[in-house]
């Protein structure tokens, strides 16, 4: 896909922008896109992303994108099936309602057991062994008298199966004590206390901590320093990324997330002086002021909530809480931040209003399905919630796509024909199409080709410019 100017040619003179888009799983596809782009030389001068695209730009930004593609790297990882995993809370509750079910059952599996007991004795009596019939039929008898007895099973089944309950709220409330210690900020909460026991359904902790602890180790290299705190972090993240601008690999860095508390959406940039202070710059605006956080500057401490908002999916994972400056716009305040799977317009917006002339959109939303093409749905919660967050991607795509239109000299759109890997099907799906396991791996791979298929062969190679002195 061109986007809205077909007939003109990539060009490396041109402000480029890699926009990088999705959810979960698509994480996967941009780290192939971003292998091939590297591969080939392609010019790049501002990425951006929004929900899992986040991860890509913060590497991209600082010439980190192979901790992405490479084996033993974010997305080659046999860590990355553990993504977006069920809340501690949550798996405490479940295994405690499994294990009261299996006591609540003992007394029909005994009643099971006696059906069999009589199918064997009838047998045993259609064969002449009456004696060892009798003597079955006998020790199952004894056997639940002593199992029904006052002291046995009437009175340990109720005690055990209080003892799951109350041993799954104690777990509940333990886990709510330690998230409220070791949140970063604090808010409040009205009515709904006791649902806070169990809190969103999936957590995004996993994946944050591993991409934290990759960008960690691609600040410090080869020196043996313990990891700092998340504000001490993006603190050397972002003077990493400002000294080194305009150096082969380091590119400016732009992401969106939304703010749940001030209904509006949050943009962190850091941008280079020549776009900085016409981005930055209208302080007597204090819309914009409330939208836009400087990583470079008083809001380099934000890098990390930066990830973590963007991580965090709408109603599956709680919030991410963000205390703002207290010089700030926003007073000290602490606010809930989370993706919005429609933020793709608006994360167009922002990357024109950053001097961007061409843009390469990064989706791993496929096609559009037609007539015949529809498959079987998905029964379970994260295949169900998946294909939600996957529909709302490719619509999202279409409307940037009109959005593009005449805003950019050229707009480049890399995605699969075909992903049967929802957004959270980190350890891989079935897919129908094939008859066959198809792994997230894979998924890298298939990016690096549909790059080159999509966009470095037809479009670069076409437009017939010299890729040696690219900036990588």
């Amino acid at each position: 896909m061109r986007g809205d100017t077909p007939d003109r040619a990539y060009s490396t003179r041109l402000r480029t922008a890699v926009v990088l888009t999705g959810v979960g799983t698509a994480g996967a596809y941009h780290a192939g896109v971003l292998r091939a782009l590297h591969e080939a030389g392609v010019r790049i001068d501002l990425v951006a992303g929004r929900g899992i695209g986040a991860i890509g730009a913060l590497f991209a930004a600082v010439d980190g994108g192979a901790k992405l593609w490479e084996q033993g790297g974010i997305w080659k990882s046999p860590a990355i099936g553990n993504a977006y995993g069920w809340r501690p809370s949550l798996k405490a509750a479940g295994w405690a309602l499994v294990a009261t079910g299996a006591l609540l059952g003992v007394p029909l599996v005994l009643f099971a057991a006696g059906v069999v007991l009589a199918i064997v004795g009838v047998l045993l009596w259609l064969v002449g062994l009456t004696g060892a019939q009798a003597a079955l039929t006998a020790w199952y008898a004894r056997s639940l008298d002593a199992l029904f007895a006052p002291t046995a099973l009437p009175t340990v089944l109720p005690r055990l199966v209080v003892l799951s309950l109350v041993t799954a709220l104690a777990v509940c409330a333990g886990m709510l004590i330690m998230r409220a210690r070791h949140a970063p900020a604090r808010r409040r909460v009205g009515r709904g206390r006791l649902w806070r026991l169990l809190g969103a359904p999936l957590t995004s902790r996993s994946l944050e901590d591993r991409s934290v602890a990759e960008l960690w180790n691609l600040i410090r290299g080869a020196a043996p320093i313990a990891a700092p705190s998340a504000p001490e972090l993006g603190r050397k993240y972002a003077e990493l990324l400002a000294e080194n601008l305009g150096q082969p690999g380091f590119r400016e860095l732009l992401l969106v997330a939304h703010d749940m508390d001030a209904r509006r959406d949050v943009v962190f940039a850091l941008l280079a002086s020549a776009h900085r202070s016409r981005f930055f710059g209208r302080a007597n605006d204090p819309v914009r002021a409330a939208e836009t956080v400087d990583i470079g500057g008083l809001g380099r401490d934000h890098v990390v909530d930066a990830l973590a908002a963007a991580l965090a999916l709408p109603v599956g994972t709680e919030a991410h809480l963000v205390r703002y400056a207290i010089d700030g716009p926003w007073r000290g305040e602490a606010h809930r931040l989370c993706d919005r799977p429609g933020a793709l317009p608006r994360l167009l917006e922002e990357v024109a209003a950053a001097g961007a002339e061409q843009v390469i959109l990064l989706s791993a939303a496929p096609q559009p399905l037609r007539a015949h093409e529809l498959s079987s749905g998905r029964g379970d919660l994260r295949g169900h919630a998946g294909e939600q967050l996957g529909s709302f991607d490719t619509a999202a795509l279409r409307d940037a796509a009109e959005l593009a239109a005449g805003r950019f000299a050229g707009f480049y759109v890399i995605r699969p024909s075909h992903n049967p890997v929802g957004p959270l099907d980190f350890r891989g799906t079935l897919d129908e199409r094939s008859d066959r396991r198809f792994l997230l791996s894979e998924l890298v791979d298939r990016g690096y080709e549909d790059a080159y298929r999509q966009f470095i062969d037809p479009v670069v190679g076409a437009s017939g410019e010299r890729m040696e002195a690219v900036q990588s």
